[in-house]
């Protein structure tokens, strides 16, 4: 069997000397004619192979550059070298793949993000994607492990819809009709959708909440997990036009209960990380402290990446609602001395810099801003008592604004249908979402989790660009 090997984790981290092993991997660097530093992915530690001089003949050797695949049979020795406890001493090697040195763009030198993310198909090579790769895939994960254990079930809500759970308008039209402007029109010059392939106007989902709510009518709690996307231009460290949302919908919980659900799926999810992970988040902590170090001392986290996991782990998140964190950034000196880009006054949706005022500079820790204004919020979004505010809340986390974007949802089938009245949303359209309200209703609650905002927390990466495979911005679909 050709892939009978041993990965280089599981062998630096056993340490048995006198075993005669299998490895194959990629090759980092190759020195002295003699050393191979191979790595193939499990980690970010090399293993050294060792090539007795004169065993193997000139040819094969040159064939050992930077980015060559190889296989390697050999034994398990103590090191005598520096960096590692043991070492491969090869009896037996393979090429698998060449690489061309001169025109391998993953040189043994450090590299800068913006250069890496124009070489996404590589990237994954490096230390620093390596760790942020491996992470995201641990915080994959524990989400279905997390709601597998709270018996959830996991529903594949539509990538294809006619609905726009924001009602932002911001969408990406899916449709196969010619768009050369021969494509049938209505009497008032508008396409004719009726011979579009789905006979309507349809779009990339924004959101799998809606179809959410229907399976929470029947199955009590469910969540989804899979692609959004956001046809908004915006070039900025914090959006992607296609990114992965997780999304609980919860009957018979509250605003309160909804709160309670998303703390403890968040440090669920950090613990998880720091269990299984925690070479990786190590490496990436030291990497962002080299990072900050270029930074003035007031741009600087207060707290190394590791001590801001440990507490977030350790901390309550502190609880606010909007009026309270609209007065708590007016009677700040950071307002006073207007160092604010954007205004604050009540009914403004908040901004990053805001959002990131509460949590770094006056709270220091994740909040969770609760009871914001009805007009600045979706359809779907219980009414308070006051007429004013809706049973919204957003987590609000460290390095990034808001995670989690939340709430009870409008279970009172009258409030919901003037609601919709007024944002002028046609309720004939909605006449399947209505139904949940029409039979049965009940109080229920349900976030969004943004995937890629929680890699980023986790592993302090700073560009929402570096924690997707490929990412997707305005102008940007490449691979």
């Amino acid at each position: 069997m050709f892939n009978k090997r041993t990965k280089i984790k599981q062998l630096l981290q056993a340490e048995q000397a006198g075993q005669e092993v299998t490895v194959m991997g990629w090759v980092r660097t190759f020195r002295n004619n003699q050393f191979v530093a191979l790595n193939d992915g499990s980690t970010n530690n090399n293993l050294q192979v060792v090539l007795e001089l004169g065993l193997f003949d000139d040819a094969t050797l040159k064939r050992i550059t930077t980015g060559a695949s190889i296989k390697v049979e050999g034994i398990v020795v103590a090191s005598m070298g520096k960096g590692q406890s043991i070492e491969v001493k090869a009896k037996g090697l393979e090429i698998l793949g060449d690489s061309d040195a001169e025109r391998y763009p993953l040189q043994p030198k450090k590299h800068s993000l913006e250069f890496l993310r124009e070489k996404a198909h590589l990237r994954f090579r490096t230390n620093t994607f390596g760790s942020v790769f491996r992470i995201r895939h641990s915080l994959a994960f524990a989400i279905h492990k997390f709601f597998n254990e709270k018996g959830f079930v996991y529903l594949h809500t539509p990538i294809i819809t006619a609905s726009d759970a924001e009602g932002a308008g911001e969408m990406f039209r899916v449709t196969t009709l010619p768009i050369d402007g021969t494509a049938a029109k209505n009497e008032d010059g508008s396409i004719n959708f009726k011979e579009d392939f789905f006979g309507k106007s349809t779009n990339l989902t924004v959101s799998g909440q809606l179809e959410g709510e229907l399976g929470a009518m029947a199955f009590s709690e469910i969540y989804t997990f899979g692609p959004t996307f956001r046809a908004e231009n915006s070039n900025t460290t914090r959006h992607l036009a296609e990114f992965w949302m997780i999304e609980p919908e919860m009957a018979f919980h509250d605003i309160e209960d909804n709160m309670n659900l998303a703390e403890e799926f968040i440090k669920y999810l950090i613990q998880y990380a720091m269990d299984h992970n925690r070479e990786d988040i190590e490496f990436l902590a030291q990497r962002l402290a080299e990072e900050e170090k270029q930074l003035p001392l007031d741009k600087r986290s207060e707290l190394g990446l590791v001590e801001k996991l440990e507490f977030v782990l350790k901390n309550a998140f502190e609880r606010i609602t909007y009026t309270d964190a609209i007065n708590i950034l007016l009677e700040s000196s950071h307002y006073k001395k207007k160092k604010f880009t954007y205004d604050v006054q009540w009914g403004i949706d908040l901004q990053s810099e805001h959002e990131r005022y509460l949590v770094e500079k006056h709270f220091k820790k994740p909040v969770i801003v609760t009871g914001y204004p009805a007009a600045i919020k979706a359809f779907y979004m219980r009414m308070n008592d006051d007429g004013k505010t809706v049973a919204a809340m957003d987590i609000l986390a460290p390095g990034i604004g808001e995670i989690v974007g939340g709430s009870q949802r409008e279970e009172r089938l009258e409030r919901l249908e003037q609601r919709m009245k007024d944002m002028h949303i046609p309720a004939e359209d909605m006449s399947w979402y209505l139904d949940t309200r029409r039979f049965g209703t009940v109080p229920h609650a349900g976030f969004g989790l943004g995937f890629e905002r929680m890699v980023q927390f986790v592993t302090g990466m700073t560009n929402i660009r570096d924690v997707i495979a490929f990412a997707r911005t305005p102008k940007n679909c490449e691979f």
